[in-house]
């Protein structure tokens, strides 16, 4: 049978693990039946024979025999003189099977066969890997950089499957280079024209609770329950977490001795804190617990608001504030509560000063930067060393040594 590359087609992909035989069949015969209706207006009188096996094929059209002068409709009868010709015998009102060649089709379409044989096999697989990752999203994943550009790292996984990390989807001290392993969770998966665009996240609160089963057998067991997650990727996180069975120390089979089971997780992340508690109904308690390592005086609780004053010590103030503000943005994320820090006590007026008292002489937005850490009075900007502020603030040392004469001239005076 002169089938040209057509079948040469087939077997490109008859031997294709990802792809069965009976789909393979069935992709083949309805590109054929296609191809009929699109020639002869209807397949309804063709037969289809496939022999995967040989890679081969073949087409028998079913015609009525009418006499000479009858014939109407060539592509479903056939003259008395032109059915003898294949069997002397025949008969009007029989039917005559014969076989088309491929080659009859003509060459231009052929070569539109192959083509639409190929996009039909490629479209299956799309379709097949779509509803593959679809049902990976928000498993952890692990892919292979293949080439890394400004906003986005392109990987591959162990089928050649492509997975696009976004630079958003990226902790910000993440480095690849080309070769690196790399893991994150499938978050989304969605059809780019008939192609399948997958997703990787590492910032998502989803990879770190994975990790948490991934890592730590109690969790993965079901015997620790991770309750809540928040963070803010690559600097701080806050895991709650839980137990059912009251032998078992939650927070102590998550980080483990000296940090054992948790530095791993904690590498991943590019060395993000995280800090790990015991979930609890009790709300006074969950928020006490959420602004460690700040020790808390006592709390006022408004449910109708789901705010919640936090009076602390001066000294635990920019503890439970951290650098940054994290430490009480992420407490308020965990316990679904705004936190709004106060100083417990008064001071005297001879004793420290409102460090807002100094802004005709310290511009608001460095009040506002050292308000940021929990240090909102003159003398707890004084008792702090110098190196550490640059550290902790985005001010220049330059800048923290002019306020920090300021305050001192206040307190000479």
């Amino acid at each position: 049978m002169e089938n040209l590359a057509l079948i040469d087609s087939f077997s490109e992909f008859k031997d294709d693990k990802s792809i069965d035989r009976p789909t393979l069949m069935a992709i083949l015969e309805d590109v054929f039946r296609n191809a009929l209706k699109k020639k002869y207006g209807s397949d309804d009188n063709f037969d289809i024979i496939i022999n995967p096996d040989k890679g081969d094929m073949e087409i028998w059209q079913r015609r009525v025999i009418v006499a000479d002068d009858d014939l109407d409709l060539d592509h479903l009868e056939i003259t008395l003189t032109d059915a003898r010709k294949i069997e002397p015998d025949f008969e009007i009102g029989e039917e005559v099977s014969e076989e088309v060649k491929l080659i009859d089709l003509g060459r231009r379409a052929i070569l539109a066969l192959r083509q639409n044989l190929i996009s039909k096999i490629h479209e299956h697989d799309n379709t097949n890997l779509y509803k593959q990752f679809k049902d990976l999203i928000g498993d952890i994943y692990t892919g292979e950089v293949h080439h890394v550009r400004p906003r986005v790292v392109i990987l591959v996984d162990d089928e050649g499957n492509e997975i696009i990390l976004p630079k958003e989807k990226q902790i910000p001290s993440d480095f690849f280079r080309k070769g690196d392993n790399v893991r994150g969770i499938i978050e989304s998966v969605e059809l780019k024209g008939n192609k399948p665009q997958i997703i990787m996240s590492r910032t998502s609160e989803k990879f770190l609770e994975k990790l948490f089963e991934q890592e730590i057998p109690e969790v993965f067991d079901g015997l620790i329950m991770v309750k809540n997650v928040v963070r803010i990727p690559g600097e701080k996180a806050k895991v709650a977490v839980d137990s059912y069975d009251d032998r078992i120390d939650p927070v102590g089979a998550c980080v483990g001795m000296k940090g054992s089971r948790i530095h791993g997780i904690v590498r991943e992340l590019g060395n993000e804190n995280i800090d790990v508690i015991n979930y609890t109904t009790n709300i006074q308690l969950y928020i006490t617990r959420a602004l460690s390592p700040a020790k808390v005086s006592s709390i006022k609780i408004n449910e109708e608001t789901k705010r919640a004053e936090v009076f602390l010590k001066l000294e635990e103030v920019s503890k439970a504030i951290g650098r940054g503000g994290h430490n009480i943005k992420l407490a308020g994320q965990l316990t679904g509560y705004e936190l709004d820090v106060i100083r417990e006590g008064t001071v005297a007026a001879d004793d420290d000063v409102e460090l807002t008292e100094f802004s005709d002489e310290i511009e608001a937005w460095v009040i506002e930067e050292f308000a940021k850490i929990g240090l909102d009075t003159a003398k707890s900007i004084l008792s702090q060393d110098v190196n550490d502020l640059v550290r902790r603030t985005d001010l220049e040392e330059e800048t923290i040594l002019e306020v920090v004469r300021i305050l001192k001239e206040e307190f000479e005076e």
